[in-house]
């Protein structure tokens, strides 16, 4: 793994962002979350390294009001430490699962990319095609055309696609959470807004983009995402507690705390049981911090692309508004911010109605990941957040 992320010499100006918080998350950011009194468990693993990461966890449920924490941060030796603080349900007080599964949402993305560019290696795809080569005469619209997108610039966010969570959720999650979207849906709205810039010439995050890079994977492979990602990635690299959901499980499959939604009057709603078809390619793998740790650290290890494909994932260009403090890269499906220790960390992260990941891997190896069981209700609480995983990587 390089030290710093790789420079491209593309265009890199950020255009009008959503960011990565869901929009269900995001119609209720004002309002904050009721969640006093909820204890904090105590952390596996002894000596200072896990005194420190608890405290972060600690805080993260006692000041920024989540009702449960978990996170699992992997050495350099491969030796995992597990820790959890807060509750699993409000209503009982059960314990965190020690490793639990969660929706991982947005790091879906890094499964995607990662199909797409082992499809690249194959000579499958090509990076610089344009899209309309995959998926003819199906991406068109306001100042939107197939013909001048490439797949780069899908995988990267570059490609000017707005997003669709906030014009599809509207004024109320409640409306979608249980409904079965198909991926022409989704893009149907992405296409019905105008471009946001043109192709190449800005930086926008669209969940959008990478319902698009799904499609282009079932078309050049005939098979489903899920169904690649689970034999390329999953099956692969001994993820046993990572899955695809199958059309109509709105269930999580093994231990795991409920998840969370703050709703406009500061209670919280139990949304654990919901329909990951809206998120589709773009976030719809369920997962545990173990095995996110082991695939960040399998993938920047170079176990799953060969050398050419994994430098083009790490090719960045500036996309300050991915992080809540600012100053993160985007790659191909995959992110970068600095760390306080030094140096660079690789990352995604992931918001699902319900569910937070925070996740990253350095240079030397180190990897954390953590979750929580509600959604980010302010820029303060997402600043905390992401401090808790600079703390897991570099203390």
């Amino acid at each position: 793994m390089s030290r710093t992320p790789t420079q491209s010499t593309s265009p890199r100006r950020p255009q009008r962002v959503r960011g990565r918080i869901l929009a269900a998350a995001a119609l209720t950011a004002l309002t904050g979350i009721v969640a006093a009194g909820i204890p904090a468990a105590a952390a596996s693993g002894p000596g200072r390294t896990a005194d420190v990461v608890q405290g972060t966890l600690d805080s993260l449920v006692k000041n920024d009001k989540y009702p449960g924490a978990l996170a699992a941060v992997r050495g350099p030796d491969g030796r995992t430490r597990d820790y959890t603080a807060g509750v699993a349900n409000v209503k009982t007080g059960a314990k965190v699962p020690v490793n639990g599964q969660v929706r991982i949402a947005s790091n879906t993305k890094m499964f995607v990319a990662t199909v797409v560019l082992q499809l690249v290696g194959e000579g499958k795809i090509g990076l610089d095609e344009p899209i309309e080569t995959y998926l003819p005469g199906l991406v068109r619209g306001e100042g939107i055309d197939g013909r001048k997108i490439t797949v780069r610039q899908v995988l990267q966010h570059t490609s000017g696609l707005a997003d669709y969570d906030v014009e599809l959720v509207g004024e109320d999650y409640s409306k979608v959470q249980h409904r079965y979207f198909e991926a022409r849906e989704l893009l149907d709205v992405v296409l019905a807004q105008k471009s946001l810039f043109a192709p190449g010439t800005g930086w926008s995050y669209s969940n959008g983009n990478y319902v698009l890079a799904g499609l282009i994977i079932q078309k050049v492979t005939g098979r489903p995402v899920g169904e690649e990602i689970t034999k390329r990635i999953i099956d692969r690299i001994g993820l046993r507690h990572t899955y695809w959901p199958a059309i109509g499980d709105q269930s999580i499959r093994e231990a795991h705390p409920q998840g969370y939604f703050p709703s406009a009057d500061g209670s919280l709603a139990d949304v654990t049981q919901l329909d990951p078809s809206m998120a589709g390619a773009a976030g719809q793998l369920i997962g545990t911090p173990r095995d996110l740790n082991r695939f960040m650290t399998a993938l920047l290890g170079g176990e799953l692309l060969k050398p050419q494909q994994l430098k083009q994932m790490k090719t960045t260009v500036a996309a300050d508004d991915f992080s809540a403090t600012g100053g993160a890269r985007y790659g191909l499906g995959l992110a970068a911010f600095k760390l306080s220790c030094g140096g660079w960390a690789w990352t995604h992260g992931g918001d699902s109605p319900g569910y937070v990941t925070r996740n990253a891997v350095t240079s030397k190896g180190r990897a954390a990941t953590i979750a929580v069981n509600s959604n980010v209700t302010s820029l303060v609480a997402a600043q905390n957040f992401e401090a808790a995983l600079d703390t897991a990587l570099c203390k």
